[in-house]
């Protein structure tokens, strides 16, 4: 029971550790922008390029494992990430405030991502098959609430002291700090608990030359898979409308009012997009892997299509109406995230039906790159096409960009059975 109970901390905290960096980089600091004066497309240019680390992850993930243990990579990139955090809190209050803060968010995002590289591989060596069934449900859960706490509780305190102070690079600094402490503490704990797998580290004496040449290998037979072009398409052009729209919808509900925008005071982005949307965000996933897993990514890809799409309707509605009621504006996030939650299914899963075959894990970490690269792209030129036509305008051509995803979805070619659950 004691070594169970061992197990499931450090898969818990582990993964917790995962979520928060990624959360500061791509949620926190698009907020912290926006309340030091940068406009919407410095705000959405600069935080976008931050995806960047996960993008080009795959290139160096083999160096990885075989550069030391992946336990050693998960203690040092905790400690850094802690001093990271610690960077952009001493920097804030300087006159070199936007220079030294975006420092420390690269740092952060290599960090984070490769972080994430070591966690997952270290997933598959500390824990024998039985506890990775028993604890996937652990990671994810872990993962979430991870969310939750970064674009909820925190974005709510930033609030709360902006409220008490005025000061807003104070505040920030503050809830960057309380981060930072947390990931030492994190650090701390790891180093004790982790377990020192025999596995881990065996993979040390291959070459840089043998790396190298099974990374060009992995590459090459990523590019000659059947049905390449609509499979590369369909996994940048999917998610178009979501990769315009997931920046700006955060500084269009704080934006002033006289600037088109709802003005929701932080403490209120906190409950709305950071616990609200989150849960709409889980609750889509999971149904959405349920139906699934019964009736197959096939038949159920048009209605996830539509479902990542459609819902984002609400935010048309939000910025003709401007509704001053929160619990309207709260119903309004639930439903889009809940339909993203549920249509981003579809796409995960073909993530891992065009993985298939040989060099399946490799494969999948590029697809994972054009997944961050679907985000990345749109997200640069959001703030700017915002500014020029307006927040109306801005959710008018998101929907015409619906079209897009329906263009893709419909061709790409997925066999009847993937994703159904056999029949014993």
């Amino acid at each position: 029971m004691m070594e169970w109970i061992r197990s499931g901390s450090w898969v818990a905290t582990s993964n917790f550790a995962e979520g928060i960096p990624y959360v500061a980089v791509m949620t926190l600091s698009l907020i912290m922008y926006k309340n030091m004066g940068l406009s919407n497309t410095e705000v959405t240019l600069y935080t976008s390029w931050l995806y960047l680390p996960w993008v080009i992850k795959p290139l160096w993930s083999p160096f990885v494992d075989v550069l030391k243990t992946k336990r050693f990579w998960i203690l040092l990139m905790e400690l850094v990430i802690g001093a990271t955090l610690a960077g952009v809190a001493f920097t804030l209050p300087t006159s070199f405030w936007l220079q030294g803060t975006l420092c420390f968010f690269w740092l952060m995002a290599f960090s984070s991502a490769t972080h994430d590289i070591a966690v997952d591989g270290f997933y598959m060596l500390g824990l024998d098959q039985q506890k990775q069934s028993v604890f996937v449900g652990v990671r994810s859960f872990f993962y979430r609430v991870s969310m939750i706490l970064g674009q909820g509780a925190l974005v709510m305190l930033v609030g709360k002291w902006l409220e008490e102070t005025g000061k807003v690079a104070y505040s920030w600094s503050l809830v960057f700090y309380l981060m930072s402490a947390l990931f030492i503490c994190l650090f701390i704990f790891h180093a004790l608990i982790l377990p020192k797998p025999d596995e881990d580290g065996k993979n040390e004496k291959s070459s840089a030359k043998d790396i190298w040449r099974e990374l060009i290998d992995t590459v090459v037979t990523f590019f000659k898979k059947p049905q390449v072009i609509a499979g590369i398409c369909f996994m940048l052009f999917y998610r178009m409308p979501e990769g315009l729209l997931v920046k700006i919808s955060t500084l269009f509900l704080i934006d002033n009012p006289s600037c088109g925008g709802l003005g929701l005071t932080e403490v209120q982005l906190g409950l709305v997009q950071g616990t609200v949307g989150v849960v709409g965000l889980v609750a889509g996933g999971i149904i959405g892997g349920i139906l699934a897993g019964i009736y197959g990514l096939k038949r159920c890809l048009w209605p996830m299509a539509c479902s990542i799409t459609l819902p984002d309707l609400v935010y048309v509605y939000l910025a003709y109406a401007l509704p001053a009621n929160l619990a309207v504006v709260n119903v309004c996030v639930f439903i889009e995230q809940f339909g993203y939650g549920f249509g981003f299914t579809a796409y995960m899963l073909y993530l891992i039906y065009y993985s298939q075959g040989e060099h399946k894990t490799s494969h999948y970490a590029l697809c994972t790159a054009f997944m961050a690269l679907s985000m990345m792209l749109p997200g640069m030129v959001a703030g700017a096409l915002q500014e020029v036509v307006g927040y109306r305008l801005f959710f008018i051509i998101v929907m015409l960009c619906c079209l897009i995803t329906f263009l893709v979805a419909s061709f790409v070619r997925i066999d009847a059975d993937f994703g159904r659950k056999k029949k014993e």
